[in-house]
């Protein structure tokens, strides 16, 4: 999954980037821009939770998008245009004060975050202001497995005995991932 370039150049020239899009569609609705996006085979990032739902009085555990309305697309801008110009309710998140810049994450950022959530298997996201200072303990790097190399903070949350691991997507959210006891290494 990793890469180590920075921009990925598509064959007209074009360079493939991680967007920052809105999905204004209601949660309830039967085609969000994920299941769009997926249609037309293009690749894209959404943080999914599990949720019970009900429907016709039955109970229903559903994948859904964690912020409803925050999607991460690849692709190049040639790609995505068409697509926001035909559906009203997929939109750019675009930079304050920048001149209608959409906005963006750094590739490598961005595939960090993504492996670090495939590897774990209930990872727990947070808002940036979710996320106390007591809640960050001791500074740690992983040393084997999956997450080989990761460094960041140790998360404590109250009454849990599992060890976790908070890796932050810089200015959009963060999750927690659990990470095995051998494998931590306090620096």
């Amino acid at each position: 999954m990793a890469t180590d370039t920075l921009v990925n150049i598509l064959p007209d020239g074009e360079c493939k980037q991680w967007f920052v899009m809105r999905d204004l569609t209601r949660s309830n609705a039967k085609c969000p821009a994920y299941v769009l996006l997926e249609k037309l085979g293009v690749e894209y990032f959404t943080p999914m939770v599990w949720k019970i739902t009900i429907r016709n009085g039955q109970h229903k555990r559903k994948r859904v998008p964690y912020i409803h309305d925050l999607i991460f697309v690849h692709d190049s801008r040639k790609v995505i245009d068409p697509i926001v110009e035909r559906i009203p309710t997929f939109q750019y998140r675009f930079l304050r004060n920048a001149g209608g810049k959409p906005m963006t994450v750094r590739e490598k950022d961005m595939e960090r975050f993504i492996y670090a959530i495939e590897s774990s298997e209930s990872p727990r996201y947070y808002r940036l202001d979710e996320i106390t200072p007591d809640m960050c303990r001791s500074r740690i790097r992983i040393i084997g497995g999956n997450l080989n190399g990761y460094e960041g903070n140790l998360i404590s949350i109250r009454g849990s005995k599992v060890k976790r691991l908070l890796v932050e997507l810089p200015g959009f959210m963060a999750a927690t991932v659990e990470v095995e006891t051998e494998y931590i290494q306090l620096l």
